[in-house]
């Protein structure tokens, strides 16, 4: 008798203690961060803007092979391709055409025709904290081109990321993508987070032997670096680039690059070369108020 009141008391603490552990994580999740509603961060309870929020743990652990297709896993975000020939599209909201999504990393906003599909590839995950999607004209906070939405791309602290990351698949198609990435000690103030993407297929495929490409021809090289300085009062300072090369292209098999930007055959071609600077500093005032 004596053993089965000490077994039931045991089962008692450890149910309180289990209940305790499960109301803790609950209270973090509740206050997840999130700064795509207000232009400064706050808790998710507080924004007035309704925020989906992806996390990497859990489009890596779905089939998305970039953040454009993991945009699918929030109700009303559909990523659309508007171009089976070059493979190029844009993302919907709750029916609103693409150029009424604003893409936006760290809160800068990416200006681009095609920020869509630039803005949400070419980042290893690892360096990626999370996806901030607001949907509705609530977010026209950043302008008349986030009508229908925002998307904000929150990388990671430096601090935080892991020491070393590469991740590689293929397919059976020789479609061939390299996510690696690192971080650095600068000194005692400063953490720099440095990484690097690569897609490549060059293989024209033609199963159906009618002389158009099945599947658009693609080489991608991204690199991605930012870097976090230590200040006083934990405020923040931070600077970060982002350089992008690709030349992508589809249609006749027959095509070559000496026929881009003719009409003797037909092909659809982008190719696209562009930096990006982007920099965030908090002025050190009572208010926060971050430039």
């Amino acid at each position: 008798m004596k053993n089965y009141l000490l077994y039931l008391v045991f089962l008692i603490a450890f149910h309180a203690y289990s209940q305790k552990q499960k109301d803790t994580l609950q209270n973090k999740e509740l206050d997840e961060v999130v700064i795509t509603g207000t232009l400064k961060e706050i808790s998710k309870d507080d924004s007035p803007v309704n925020i989906d929020i992806i996390a990497p743990k859990l489009f890596q652990k779905t089939a998305t092979p970039n953040l454009f297709e993991a945009t699918s896993l929030v109700n009303g975000v559909k990523p659309q391709i508007n171009c089976n020939v070059c493979n190029t599209g844009d993302i919907h909201i709750n029916g609103m055409e693409g150029p009424y999504t604003l893409i936006l990393i760290d809160g800068m906003p990416i200006v681009s025709g095609l920020s869509s599909v630039y803005g949400l590839m070419g980042i290893p995950s690892s360096m990626i904290e999370r996806l901030e999607i607001a949907k509705g004209p609530a977010g026209a906070l950043y302008g008349s081109e986030s009508m229908g939405g925002t998307i904000n791309l929150i990388t990671k602290n430096p601090a935080l990321a892991p020491k070393f990351y590469f991740d590689y698949y293929a397919t059976s198609y020789l479609e061939n993508n390299l996510d690696v990435s690192t971080k650095i000690k600068l000194g005692k103030k400063a953490d720099w987070l440095v990484g690097a993407n690569a897609f490549w297929y060059d293989k024209v495929a033609d199963i159906n032997n009618d002389g158009f490409t099945d599947i658009t021809l693609q080489k991608r090289v991204s690199a991605f670096n930012k870097i976090n300085f230590t200040r006083k009062n934990n405020k923040e300072a931070s600077i970060a680039a982002r350089y992008v090369y690709e030349d992508r292209w589809g249609g006749q098999t027959t095509w070559d690059k000496e026929f881009r930007g003719g009409d003797s055959i037909y092909g659809e071609s982008i190719f696209t070369n562009r930096a990006e600077l982007i920099a965030k500093y908090q002025w050190p005032l009572r208010e926060k108020i971050v430039t």
